[in-house]
């Protein structure tokens, strides 16, 4: 038992210590330009981390495919879910639909499944982190804004460097030792500077109704699990493959769900509640699904 607790506050540690100096370097007054080091992390950052971690992983192609479907069916659950529940609470889809639909696979899920599991967690997570954020950046904005815009996957590099990845991965090629220590370097970055960055966003946002709040996030979590442990059933996953899929699916609702709602006004006070709570929440649920998994 005295194991378990000293491996879960391994990995869960540094992802508490690192949102909480983002929380805390807001809280002293300090300047942080979220923009640009979201761009930072999203045009830079994520992409040379996709390449190094699916370049050098030991990653068979059936089990990238597997992980990219899991995370359609568990989009596909998702908005299921919440098409058929948001109206029996008496909340409009627009606003609401992508709190429970889209978790954060991004600043959380990479960096805890890459402490659980180390590379091959973190080569699972990014195979799943890739499919589920094209769907959250056509669709999942579409639900929002009420326009669907596919083109929005040419502005993210991070869907052509998975492509790119895949096929040095896939064909056996030798990548050169200069882009991997690049990529490496550049992509040793991402991680820190997601945390970082969340804490900064939870800081910066402000409490919204309560009542909508707890009881979208706790929602959030236990349609995750669900969906997650129904998935794993459904695909045959085992090993690190189930629990990322169960982490992933699992995690509290991500920042840009509110800033999606801020960007189009769609009750953005509610819905950084929302943000707010769950991950507050994410607190307790994330070490027993660590344990669970482990």
């Amino acid at each position: 038992m005295l194991a378990m607790v000293l491996q879960l506050i391994e990995i869960l540690a540094p992802v508490f210590i690192c949102v909480g100096l983002g929380v805390g370097w807001v809280r002293m007054g300090e300047s942080f330009d979220t923009l640009m080091v979201t761009k930072l992390v999203t045009y830079i950052g994520t992409p040379a981390l996709v390449f190094y971690a699916l370049a050098t992983a030991d990653l068979e192609y059936a089990v990238f495919a597997q992980m990219g479907l899991a995370a359609v069916l568990a989009n596909g659950l998702f908005l299921l879910a919440g098409f058929i529940l948001l109206p029996l609470f008496g909340l409009p889809r627009q606003a609401f639909l992508q709190t429970l639909t889209f978790p954060n696979i991004g600043n959380v899920g990479l960096p805890l499944c890459y402490l659980a599991f180390g590379e091959q967690g973190l080569a699972l997570a990014i195979a799943f982190f890739v499919v589920y954020v094209a769907i959250q950046f056509t669709l999942g904005i579409a639900v929002v804004s009420g326009g669907f815009a596919p083109r929005r996957l040419l502005t993210m590099p991070v869907i052509p460097v998975t492509i790119i990845a895949m096929i040095f991965l896939l064909a056996d090629i030798a990548i050169p030792q200069w882009l991997l220590n690049t990529t490496q370097m550049v992509g040793d970055l991402t991680i820190p500077l997601m945390l970082f960055t969340l804490g900064v966003s939870l800081a910066s946002l402000k409490l919204g109704s309560l009542r909508v709040g707890f009881g979208l996030a706790s929602l959030r979590l236990l349609l995750g699990f669900g969906a997650g442990w129904f998935l794993v059933r459904l695909l045959g996953l085992q090993n690190e493959a189930a629990a990322v899929v169960i982490l992933q699916c699992s995690m509290p609702v991500a920042v840009y769900v509110y800033l999606f709602a801020q960007l189009y006004n769609q009750r953005p006070t509610e819905v950084a509640g929302v943000v707010i709570i769950s991950t507050l929440m994410s607190t307790i649920s994330l070490p027993l699904l660590l344990a669970y998994v482990l």
